[in-house]
């Protein structure tokens, strides 16, 4: 991949983040966003969508980008607040928190998908943009590999569930599980499967 498609503004001084957010569908689980600021004269090797790459290159490319990036954050919407807001405006939230964190303010935000939140700089939706932009491969390796072990903690602290192998998405190995075991305080109560067991019992439409 290259390394920005905005290679012409970093040679000029422009400071450039990416930002991606891992957890938009499953049931269970904080929303997890982070924001990068890559160095221009430490290139890191291999980044990628972080779906596209193996959990032991994500992990190892997880220590690289925090050591080598010139700033990087991460943001959240909690459960709760998924539940209040609604996923997309939670995401938004999410963003903007990243963005709020980074130690050095951008001058452009490149966010992958084909929406922004409301940010007090340029910013920019590209579709995909987590296999384009290298900012953005940073952001999504980032945020999977934190959100992916805060799942693994999930699991230990219910086991039953399938956690550790779904990340909370809504397979049938975790659907027969919200049947047969019910609701933990890390599902999200305003997804339809896990509010149908609230109500009914099931997640049987």
């Amino acid at each position: 991949m290259k390394y920005s498609l905005f290679d012409s503004s970093s040679v000029s001084g422009r400071l450039v983040a990416g930002v991606d957010e891992v957890g938009r569908g499953p049931l269970c689980g904080d929303v997890v966003t982070a924001a990068v600021i890559l160095d221009p004269s430490r290139l890191i090797d291999g980044l990628n969508d972080s779906k596209k790459l193996s959990e032991k290159r994500r992990e190892a490319l997880f220590e690289v980008i925090k050591d080598q990036a010139l700033s990087w954050s991460l943001g959240r919407a909690s459960v709760e607040e998924i539940d209040q807001l609604n996923i997309l405006h939670a995401t938004m939230l999410a963003m903007q928190r990243a963005v709020a964190g980074l130690a050095v303010a951008p001058e452009l935000v490149l966010i992958d998908g084909n929406r922004c939140p409301e940010l007090p700089c340029e910013a920019q939706a590209i579709v995909q943009g987590d296999g384009q932009i290298a900012e953005i491969s940073a952001a999504s390796i980032l945020a999977k590999v934190t959100r992916d072990r805060e799942m693994l903690a999930v699991d230990r602290e219910f086991p039953g569930y399938g956690i550790a192998r779904h990340k909370g998405y809504p397979t049938k190995i975790h659907l027969d599980a919200l049947d047969r075991l019910g609701v933990t305080p890390h599902h999200r109560r305003s997804f339809a499967p896990v509010r149908r067991v609230i109500e009914t019992g099931s997640t049987a439409k």
